[in-house]
């Protein structure tokens, strides 16, 4: 089968065609900065790579963009848009209707669409990949994997806020957590490198969008993320984890509106409120120029999940490995230095020389003598979705 993988950000579209069960990769790809004049398409095969700047206002001009480039007479890898035989979205929120990987109709499209208020970011984004795909791809099976799916297994305890008890029984007002497919494929990956299953492990998936979750034994049990992918870390325009008096007093007291107030909090802080940017590429030179702000923003930053790198090694009563993943895990040694520095009572040690070296392979960047493993695994939610995709249907 070739299953077509669409993987929405907030600011980034991740494509793969995949033959399966292969797990062959016919073609990737991406698109960086959607929203900006300097939007970064990448377009990669077995012959070809193609890397360009363009305007991509939005979303769906990002999925045009890659539909252009998979049909292509030169560096296409289609003939016609009828050789797909599935396509995989990513969807951010199922909320508790969907916790398994999900043929998509017009009640699952509706559900979606109802949970965009919980993440405004991404659902809109990945309900409009769908339709596009819809249309482009008619043929296609389209199936969905929620991000939330794999945080179902978090305890009561845990996902359960300290409110009135209907709120949570008849309205679904809980913790869901996110960046579930990420979480997933790299706790599995790690537990593959450690030879064993019943493991103490904490993934922190740093992106544009920032999580950090506590797994036991394979599975997810804590997560920094709550009802809406906004709490938690710092992330690139969401302020993550804030007194939620300041949301009256911006209202009550300077005059915001409701919207404005979602707008501040999603759109509008995080790193970008702190910098004026929400690439961390562009923040780490400012930093080794000098500029205050945003040395102080990386040290927010990597203090917070610290924080939380505290809290679940408590929860779990012990750590095997700390994982770094996504694109600013994966590739910014200095936020893994930050993260990592002064934690010798967690009994692991960061190796300077082993946390600069680039490689597309899981690694570990600790000293020999650490106690705790720290590694950095590539994320490929591609690929755990294609997989899914593929169980499914076959």
């Amino acid at each position: 089968m070739n299953i077509l993988i669409i993987n929405s950000g907030s600011s980034s579209i991740k494509y793969q065609l995949l033959e399966m069960p292969s797990t062959k990769v016919i073609c990737v790809g991406s698109i960086e900065r959607i929203g900006s004049t300097d939007a970064i398409s990448n377009y990669k095969t077995d012959n070809n790579k193609v890397e360009k700047i363009y305007e991509i206002a939005n979303h769906k001009a990002g999925l045009e963009r890659i539909t252009s480039l998979l049909l292509d007479a030169e560096i296409g890898v289609l003939n016609s848009t009828e050789e797909i035989d599935a396509i995989g979205h990513r969807v951010v929120h199922g909320g508790s209707d969907y916790t398994e990987t999900t043929l998509i109709d017009e009640e699952v499209k509706s559900k979606i669409k109802m949970l965009s208020t919980l993440a405004p970011l991404h659902n809109p984004a990945n309900l409009q990949g769908i339709v596009m795909a819809e249309e482009i791809f008619a043929t296609a099976k389209q199936v969905v994997v929620f991000d939330t799916a794999f945080h179902g297994t978090v305890p009561v305890k845990a996902k359960k806020y300290a409110i009135p008890n209907e709120l949570y029984e008849k309205d679904g007002i809980q913790a869901y957590g996110f960046h579930g497919t990420s979480h997933k494929y790299v706790s599995e990956k790690a537990n593959e490198y450690l030879l064993k299953e019943n493991t103490k492990l904490i993934s922190i998936h740093l992106g544009n969008g920032c999580s950090i979750t506590a797994i036991k034994d394979g599975k997810s049990i804590d997560h920094s993320m709550g009802f809406a992918p906004s709490n938690g870390l710092i992330m690139g325009t969401r302020s993550g984890d804030i007194d939620h008096s300041i949301i009256y007093y911006l209202v009550n007291t300077l005059g915001y509106s409701l919207d404005d107030v979602n707008e501040l909090l999603n759109k509008k802080s995080g790193m970008l409120g702190l910098t004026g940017s929400n690439d961390l590429r562009d923040i780490e030179e400012e930093a080794s120029n000098g500029n205050a702000d945003c040395i102080l923003a990386l040290e927010m930053n990597a203090y917070r999940i610290k924080k939380y790198i505290g809290a679940y090694t408590a929860t779990m009563n012990g750590l095997d490995a700390i994982i770094f993943t996504a694109g600013i895990g994966e590739n910014s040694s200095l936020m893994r230095q930050l993260v990592c520095k002064d934690m010798d009572y967690f009994n692991f040690q960061l190796d300077d020389s082993k946390n600069e070296l680039r490689s597309k392979n899981i690694r570990e960047v600790n000293t020999t003598d650490s106690k705790v493993k720290i590694l950095v695994i590539p994320t490929n939610e591609e690929l755990e979705i294609a997989k899914q995709v593929y169980e499914l249907l076959n």
